[in-house]
């Protein structure tokens, strides 16, 4: 896949006291020598009463909060500078915030996208509108979900990949995994591994005696003897060595949440398709899936052709009426 060049950063909320997205995405910029630019979307309504009630226009209103959060802002970007990294920032009044940060990613040429997850754990994915969860589903740029806030120390970097394809992932799209996770992986001072989980199934029981007492291990042994040379064929002319290439007899759901632990990742690295509709509703997304099971920052790559599911325009400044109290 493309290199990266430059990182977005999504502040959620410019005045809190610690900023993980922050430090985890300086620590990449860093390693890999690009710009950052720290981004804060205004998506929150602005009540009318409150602005009437002030004596001050609607437009004076949203440009003191919009300088406020930038000031904000420009205090978090001043001290990465004077670590030596270029730092921009911009505040933008637009709705919802996956939306804005997308939106301002593709204007900024972004090619990573950096926001730190909400706490809250998600019972139903797939049926929430969490905007940690739709800018996962939605963006084209790979998205970096920072969920720990310890600071990586060269950390393993586990690229979980699929070159069976059971779950519908193109073909390619195993490579950008790779790719990312190695540059990742390389820029932090860290060691890639990669990690592919299989299930054994009956889908293919041909020249095999169906009698067999032990036809249950027949069949493992074939799938992971299958599993094996497809993980291996995905990996040749890589830097993975076979110590740390994981080959795991359980669904991703569970295997990478098991690989990730007994590597000891700081990250790990992961494919997307987004679905729709009630086939989405049905099977859900195994990287949505898995992300409350994982206690690492995961980094969410999609295949090249994705387009994203936005507007381009900026939709701007919600404008809303208190309601009258009786």
């Amino acid at each position: 896949m493309a290199s990266i060049r430059r990182i977005l950063v999504a502040v959620k909320d410019p005045s809190a006291r610690r900023q993980a997205a922050v430090e985890k995405a300086a620590q990449l910029a860093t390693g890999l020598g690009v710009p950052l630019e720290l981004f804060h979307a205004l998506s929150e309504p602005l009540y009318v009463d409150a602005a009437l009630m002030a004596g001050k226009p609607l437009k004076q209103l949203e440009n003191e909060w919009r300088g406020r959060n930038l000031e904000r802002l420009e205090k978090l970007a001043e001290g990465l500078r004077a670590d030596g990294l270029a730092v921009s920032t911009a505040c933008e009044w637009d709705h919802p915030a996956f939306e804005a940060v997308i939106r301002r990613a593709q204007r900024s040429r972004s090619d990573l996208i950096v926001a730190e997850r909400h706490a809250t754990r998600h019972l139903a994915p797939w049926l929430l509108r969490f905007n940690d969860w739709e800018l996962l589903r939605r963006s084209p740029v790979p998205v970096l979900l920072v969920k720990s806030g310890a600071a990586w120390d060269r950390p393993a970097v586990l690229a979980a990949i699929d070159p069976a394809h059971a779950y519908a992932k193109p073909a390619k799209l195993d490579a950008a995994i790779l790719g990312l996770g190695g540059a990742v992986a390389k820029a932090l001072g860290g060691k890639l591994h990669a990690v592919h989980a299989f299930v054994p199934t009956l889908l293919d029981v041909r020249n095999l005696d169906l009698d067999d007492p032990n036809l249950s291990a027949t069949i493992e042994a074939r799938a992971a003897a299958q599993a094996r040379a497809a993980f291996d064929k995905a990996l040749a002319g890589s830097d993975v060595p076979a110590p740390r290439r994981h080959l795991l007899a359980r669904h991703p759901v569970d295997a990478i949440p098991e690989a990730a632990k007994q590597v000891g990742a700081g990250l790990v690295v992961m494919g997307a398709v987004s679905r729709s509709g009630l086939k989405r509703l049905i099977v859900g997304d195994t990287a949505e899936q898995i992300l409350d099971s994982l206690a690492r920052d995961v980094l969410v790559v999609k295949p090249a052709h994705f387009k994203a599911r936005v507007p381009s325009r900026r939709r701007g400044v919600q404008m809303i009426a208190s309601p009258s109290i009786v």
